[in-house]
């Protein structure tokens, strides 16, 4: 490999990396918006919607735990479970960089 090729992967990556500095908090997870019904006599649908209430679900040692949030707290967690994705995707990225710097390097030798 040209060493303009591999200052160009090198670039990349250090891109990369400072990508990943720029990321706020992180969790794993979903959020979910629910409405709840209930029965009404006076109402002409025959029932009540109530909400939206929130509930952030993720796994913990095999076990699915839910938590009930505001919808403040939902948007927060919302955008660290999305940081959080943004974190895999530059991840998988630099290993896929990595690996084609290690390459090149191996065939040098």
């Amino acid at each position: 490999m040209t060493t303009k090729k591999m200052k160009k992967l090198q670039d990349r990556y250090n891109t990369l990396k400072a990508r990943l500095e720029a990321i706020g908090p992180i969790m794993v997870g979903s959020i979910t918006k629910r409405m709840d019904r209930r029965p009404s006599k006076t109402a002409p649908e025959g029932y009540v919607e109530r909400g939206p209430y929130y509930q952030w679900t993720w796994k913990e040692k095999g076990k699915t735990r839910t938590r009930n949030l505001t919808p403040e707290q939902a948007k927060i967690y919302q955008q660290a479970i999305d940081n959080n994705r943004k974190l895999n995707k530059i991840v998988l990225q630099m290993r896929q960089v990595s690996l084609k710097i290690l390459e090149a390097d191996s065939i040098k030798k």
